[in-house]
């Protein structure tokens, strides 16, 4: 294998493919953001994003631009692996998700193709570099598919996966990733493409609670001084209401009502932002309200700044 590696390398010629520029058309199909609990790196393959017939037929359509997209996958690749510390206690393996949500049926024949070229030429030249493979949002015909392609793996390769359906895609993925280091379209609290959320980053520890059917959750934040108090929480799937109120020690002093309960829907923005200046000593409640049949999973953080008097 390591001889044939070699070989492959050269012909391949890596070493100059590194460094080529290959654009930049397939960023959103394959990005790294953040680590997994063991501090793997993540991988995300995105594959719904060939839905777009343009971007399909410019990756696709023929052999030459297959070998394009196998060149680049490649190029992605070796750049990662050059991240990784190879030291005895290093991390030395990625971690990827590869999404299946809108993802093109295995009727297409092109992509078909090419997921079978590049999977053969990673087995054969990129043997333990992967940690785990978790799929989400696994549609039905999948099953059919991997049933397919799985004579061409090892049984270490297929020990390795891990299936999920759009239900569970957020709590499988939780088990692996922290929901700080999960983008929040996959359900996590971080903002991947962009600096809009400025007050969190992934470095941030987040709290899970699960909230039962039927049910309220209320969260309680006990201040003990003057601060301006910054929080921000989502329950993944929504389809919950949402309150926060501030509560004074002093039984003479009123409640002061943040935010009114609002419906959360799936479709509302996944992450919810606020902040609260506090004069007095007292407590912040943030209130979740359950009315559907399902278990909600609950993620919050929050960080306090002091006021100078």
């Amino acid at each position: 294998m390591i001889k044939n590696t070699i070989q492959w390398r050269r012909d391949f010629k890596i070493d100059e493919l590194v460094d080529e520029d290959l654009g930049d058309d397939l960023e959103k199909v394959v990005f790294m953001h953040g680590y997994d609990r063991e501090g793997h790196p993540v991988c995300y393959n995105v594959y719904g994003e060939f839905q777009n017939k343009e971007l399909y037929q410019k990756t696709f359509s023929d052999e030459e631009k297959r070998l394009k997209f196998l060149r680049w996958r490649i190029q992605f690749l070796e750049r990662s692996i050059r991240k990784l510390d190879f030291s005895p206690s290093g991390i030395s393996t990625v971690f990827q998700v590869n999404d299946l949500k809108n993802s093109p049926g295995p009727g297409k024949r092109e992509l078909r193709l090419a997921t079978k070229q590049a999977l053969l030429l990673l087995q054969d030249n990129y043997p333990e570099f992967v940690a785990k493979q978790v799929f989400i949002n696994v549609p039905w015909w999948y099953v059919a598919f991997y049933t397919m392609i799985s004579p061409f793996m090892t049984q270490r390769t297929k020990s390795k996966f891990v299936f999920a359906g759009p239900s569970k895609s957020a709590e499988t993925l939780f088990k692996y990733v922290s929901p700080e280091q999960v983008p929040t379209q996959y359900g996590g609290l971080s903002v991947d493409f962009c600096d809009c959320n400025p007050e969190f980053t992934i470095a941030d520890p987040a709290t899970e609670i699960t909230v039962k059917p039927a049910t309220k959750q209320t969260v309680e934040i006990i201040l003990y001084e003057k601060c301006i108090l910054v929080w921000e929480l989502r329950v993944v799937g929504w389809e919950v209401s949402y309150s926060a109120e501030f509560v004074p020690d002093s039984k003479d002093a009123y409640t002061i009502i943040i935010t009114k309960p609002a419906k959360m829907t799936p479709t509302s923005e996944p992450v919810v932002s606020n902040s609260f200046k506090v004069v007095e000593l007292g407590k912040i409640l943030l209130t979740i309200d359950n009315p559907t049949s399902k278990k909600k999973r609950l993620l919050y953080r929050f960080k306090i700044d002091s006021l100078s008097d």
